[in-house]
């Protein structure tokens, strides 16, 4: 497609390895000093990136082809005294032109060309929570943290159907600010490959839990997935668990046995239904896991004996409209003896979207969280161990920046009254 001279000059500051002084003389007697792209024009031809047609003319409303702009992206891309921001516009004019440009003798190495592809997102979130639990005794034990994470998210296209993703977690707790805590590291929790088809997508590596990740496990799975269909998708994944993960938080008798789990990574796989149409989904899932973990937590079986899980789940959910929906879900691990069912029903109202500013939500729901059973629950209220009833809001104040209070009230599943109050502020880049 043909452009003028000067709007070809405006579409691409191509060539922006300029100064951000213009004290050059104007050397076209067509360009006049009030016209809009003199500065750009006059300092484009002092550094030698334009030339004019020999004549003191510049012919900025002549069309130019193809071959000529990829001549003046090869003269800017022959400069080395640019900035950061001018090289990484340079670079995508010279993926456009890497044909022209290989006619020309330039070469155009293939980082250059998908230099673009390489997309990186982000989140700054800083947490604050206060909980406490009613002893035997009448006392009560308080506990106050205030994590902060800090995560990347790059993702690579390496063609038209695969992609490779990563996650990188900071973490640090800002009430004990020691740079000697274990927590003070930057860890690896997600690197996979993805493959994108017509109704089926696989990931392979360290890849993210996609059965029950939310009232059971959320975390990672080392291993593969696979996920067929359209409106009906069944969805496999198999591999290894770490169940020892400092992640695991809100699980304390995982945590509690922390080094059994850690010694023996459990083996896991999984499978799940899951069918959505209109305002309706409906799904199912089974989950079998193993390790000699389960051997060491309290009253996990009645014998001590049981090395496995076998987890059943059903879920629902129903939207009324575009603010109102209705949840819900239940889990039994057929393997456990004692604290082995977990469920949660939860009502919606709206909901913030980061994107957009002034947007809010609301939610109200119960929930009973078996340990031996919610090994890692995705909730930020109630935390494995516990039932009772929460609720919640959020709100976008600005865009990218999301707010979010939490409200628990409840008992633990020994009887002790518990409670919790949590906040979080995300900053989404």
């Amino acid at each position: 497609m043909k452009k003028t001279l000067v709007s070809a000059l405006t579409a691409a500051l191509v060539v922006g390895a300029a100064s951000t002084t213009f004290a050059a003389a104007n050397p076209f007697s067509d360009v006049p000093s009030d016209h809009w792209a003199y500065d750009a024009v006059t300092q484009l031809a002092k550094d030698g990136v334009i030339e004019g047609y020999g004549d003191t003319t510049f012919q900025g409303n002549k069309n130019i082809t193809r071959y000529e702009m990829a001549q003046m992206v090869a003269k800017a891309m022959a400069k080395t005294n640019v900035s950061s921001t001018d090289k990484a516009l340079i670079d995508k004019l010279a993926a456009e032109f890497s044909d022209e440009l290989n006619n020309l003798g330039v070469r155009v190495s293939n980082l250059e060309k998908n230099a673009d592809k390489v997309k990186w997102n982000g989140e700054l979130r800083a947490d604050a929570s206060h909980k406490e639990v009613k002893n035997t005794d009448g006392s009560k034990t308080k506990t106050n943290k205030y994590p902060l994470k800090f995560r990347l998210e790059p993702s690579a296209e390496v063609n038209s159907h695969w992609h490779v993703n990563a996650r990188l977690d900071a973490d640090t707790n800002l009430n004990t600010d020691s740079a000697s805590n274990d927590k003070d590291k930057v860890t690896l929790k997600r690197a996979y490959a993805q493959g994108d088809y017509k109704d089926f997508t696989v990931k392979a590596g360290k890849i993210p839990m996609a059965i029950d990740n939310v009232l059971l496990y959320d975390d990672e799975l080392s291993g593969v997935s696979m996920t067929f269909g359209n409106k009906l998708k069944a969805t496999v994944e198999a591999g290894r668990w770490d169940m020892g993960a400092d992640d695991i938080s809100y699980n304390s008798a995982v945590k509690a046995n922390k080094s059994a789990f850690s010694a023996d990574t459990a083996d896991m796989y999984g499978i799940g239904l899951q069918y959505g149409a209109n305002k309706l989904s409906l799904g199912a899932a089974y989950t079998d896991i193993k390790t000699n973990g389960f051997k060491t937590l309290k009253k996990y079986s009645n014998d001590g004996k049981e090395d496995k899980a076998g987890t059943w789940s059903a879920n629902a959910h129903y939207r009324f409209d575009n603010n109102v929906a209705l949840g819900g879900i239940y889990a039994e691990n057929t393997k456990a003896d004692n604290y082995k069912k977990a469920g949660s029903v939860e009502l919606d109202y709206k909901g913030a979207q980061k994107a957009n500013a002034g947007t809010w939500g609301a939610y109200v729901g119960y929930r009973h969280l078996g340990q031996n059973v919610a090994f890692d629950p995705f909730y930020n209220d109630a935390e494995a161990g516990q039932k009772g009833w929460v609720v919640g809001a959020n709100y976008a104040p600005f865009k990218n920046v999301v707010a979010q209070v939490n409200y628990f009230d409840g008992k633990s599943l020994d009887d002790k009254d518990a409670s919790k109050v949590f906040g979080r502020v995300e900053f989404f880049f």
